[in-house]
């Protein structure tokens, strides 16, 4: 391979090495840009990759959405023909018979029924079973009968009596604590944070949770024995449990309302004299605190479609005739 002596305006200038036709370059510069444009490409194939797989990931995505909204629309359409189920069943025993107890058809629970692609559950239960808190309170004053029996039924489940008279004083008009262990607004305003009594009936059991005293151990331990129910209201002795039995009769023990509950289940009880007429010597009961019936009913449903899940209570009331009302009603 020969070399050549480059010379400028006559004067001797760098030797070049002359290969292959150029100067000055090696085989090295093109090999580096093919490698950067190889990995150039591996990038863009990459990226390509990570977009196409977040697009199947986002309309995997959306199309579980909908999926999941398309079930939750007809479980919501289930759960409304459930609630009209409720309403035709107590409608009809009203129909039959004005006396309640637990062998009708309403009082059993729902099985399973198959709906399209899921099932639907449901029960009813007598609130009329239970001891009306609100009883503890007749047009704005403290019912000293009634509050004695929920002091009983305190006993009864090994409760702090002090819950009933916090209780009275949420539930009367004034704000005048009760002389024992109440608590009226000056309590409640110490909290943090602070607010007021109702001074009103309660609506719903669950509003227990603002009393004082009345933690979730309380709540838990009360719930299967009270309601919290619009207007007075007697109980019904054909379904309601021993400890609420007790609570009621004067001169009743726990073990002589469970001999009561324990002939209920052979032969309800027809009537209040019929019930009177068991009840042991010594124990009494006023006309008023007793019934063989109920007018209000909390129906419980839930619903599950696919992947999604309804859930609905109600409260109802139910007249002499016609449909049972709506006293209020709770779904997810």
């Amino acid at each position: 391979m020969s070399r050549s002596l480059l010379r400028y305006e006559g004067r001797p200038s760098l030797i070049l090495p002359y290969i292959g036709g150029h100067f000055g370059k090696s085989e090295m510069a093109p090999k580096r840009q093919r490698g950067v444009a190889i990995v150039l490409a591996m990038g863009v194939v990459a990226l390509a990759a990570i977009a196409a797989a977040a697009i199947m990931v986002s309309q995997s995505t959306w199309a579980r959405q909908v999926e999941l909204t398309t079930d939750h629309i007809q479980a919501r359409s289930v759960l409304l023909a459930g609630a009209d189920w409720a309403r035709a069943i107590l409608a009809d025993d009203r129909r039959v018979s004005n006396v309640d107890y637990l062998g009708e058809p309403w009082a059993l629970k729902l099985p399973p029924l198959p709906v399209e692609n899921g099932e639907l559950l449901g029960r009813i239960e007598d609130q009329q079973g239970k001891f009306n808190l609100n009883n503890v309170v007749t047009q704005g004053k403290v019912n000293v009968v009634q509050l004695a029996h929920f002091r009983k039924l305190l006993a009864t489940l090994g409760l702090p009596d002090e819950l009933a008279d916090a209780l009275a004083d949420w539930i009367d008009a004034d704000s005048l604590p009760q002389p024992r262990d109440g608590a009226e607004d000056a309590y409640y305003l110490s909290l943090d944070p602070p607010y007021l009594a109702a001074n009103q009936p309660l609506i719903d059991v669950g509003e227990l949770a603002l009393v004082r005293g009345f933690d979730d151990n309380v709540r838990a331990r009360l719930r299967p024995y009270v309601s919290a129910l619009p207007t007075a209201t007697p109980v019904n002795v054909n379904t309601a449990p021993a400890e609420v039995i007790a609570a009621v009769i004067d001169g009743l023990d726990l073990g002589g309302a469970q001999l009561l509950v324990a002939q209920r289940d052979r032969a309800y009880f027809r009537s209040t004299g019929d019930f009177l007429r068991r009840l042991p010597r010594g124990a009494q009961a006023s006309a008023g605190d007793i019934s063989v019936s109920s007018n209000y009913f909390m129906a419980t449903l839930r619903v599950t479609i696919g992947g999604a899940q309804a859930r609905g209570k109600a409260l109802r009331a139910r007249g002499a005739t016609g449909w049972p009302t709506v006293v209020w009603r709770k779904s997810q």
